[in-house]
């Protein structure tokens, strides 16, 4: 079996040079780092953890991996449902989980992940906040070297399943509920990132509605942002029947600008976050139960780690109208 010695030895280096590499340790040149991965795919060098788990027969670990990049209330909320959900599904099922973040995995070559990730023993990779613009991550996927569950994320493969809500049909939904109850013509749409998986299908989703209802859509791009989604409003708002938005973040934010306008325009949220209810006024949203998308998510990796190919998993939604009632204890 090929060693460490024999990488170190292959490349020109220390052992304990190739262990850094291995372990993604900084300040090791890209130079020496292209030597140690070259050596590493000529001998088809396996490391130690990775051999020991195949040689008894062990699944491997499953890596919970999430974009910490967006700092937000809101968005703490949602990943720590995420989180807790996978946590305890996956005890539930036996799995071996540790949590990596996004950040850890920046500026470093697909090979290098590669490396990195065998050296911890990991077999699967559950995902959250892939964006189009994680080109490497992405390119981890396509290459199929580790069972993928990606959440929110539409890309499938033999090795790789994504789990999420139908955005198109959700985000059709909620603003239908308005329209049931409110007279609108023109609609102001606050959409999402632009390099977001959701923002096209959410997107599309409030276009058919548009067009077949004959209404008067403008979109404006939010970013997921309390902040320019108030500018936005502010600037618009008074000149749309109604303000649909790609969150309940923007909802508040564009709550809080008609307010301040004193003009009422009934608004739209996406998510079912719990700071809605505090918002001061009820809006419509898509409530999403992302423990049990967690759930889904792991019991998906457990199937893939078992043999069974990629899927898409479509869960359930719900529209509802928030209001501090419904979140308090």
């Amino acid at each position: 079996m090929v060693s460490i010695k024999d990488v170190a030895k292959r490349a020109g280096v220390a052992t304990s040079t190739v262990s850094k590499v291995l372990n993604n340790y900084p300040n090791i040149s890209e130079n020496t780092k292209r030597k140690v991965n070259d050596a590493i795919k000529e001998l088809n060098f396996v490391p130690n953890a990775v051999a020991s788990a195949l040689s008894s027969k062990q699944s491997g670990r499953v890596a919970i991996l999430m974009n910490q990049s967006v700092q937000t209330t809101a968005i703490d909320e949602i990943y720590m449902q995420y989180l807790l959900g996978a946590i305890v599904k996956s005890k539930e099922l036996g799995l071996d989980v540790i949590t990596i973040f996004f950040s850890m995995l920046e500026d470093i070559s697909i090979d290098e992940i590669i490396v990195y990730l065998r050296s911890q023993n990991i077999t699967g990779l559950i995902v959250f906040g892939l964006s189009k613009s994680d080109t490497n991550l992405i390119e981890l996927v396509r290459r199929e070297e580790f069972k993928c569950v990606l959440i929110d994320a539409p890309l499938v493969n033999k090795n790789t399943s994504c789990v999420w809500i139908n955005q198109a049909k959700a985000q059709y939904d909620v603003v239908s509920e308005v329209l049931n109850k409110d007279e609108v013509k023109s609609i102001l749409y606050i959409s999402g990132k632009e390099n977001g998986f959701v923002t096209s299908r959410r997107l599309e989703g409030i276009e058919t509605l548009c067009r077949r209802m004959g209404l008067k859509l403008t979109i404006k791009q939010g970013d997921f942002s309390e902040k320019k989604a108030r500018e936005i409003t502010m600037k618009y708002g008074k000149n749309h029947d109604m303000i649909a938005c790609a969150s309940d973040l923007m909802a508040i934010g564009a709550m809080k600008a008609l307010t301040e306008m004193d003009i009422f325009r009934p608004v739209s949220g996406f998510d079912g976050i719990a700071l809605m209810g505090y918002v001061g006024k009820q809006m419509f949203t898509v409530k999403q139960d992302f423990r049990n998308i967690a759930d889904r998510a792991v019991e998906e990796m457990d199937k893939l780690l078992h043999g069974a190919e990629g899927s898409e998993v479509i869960t359930t939604h719900e529209i509802v109208r928030l209001q501090y009632l419904d979140i308090i204890c």
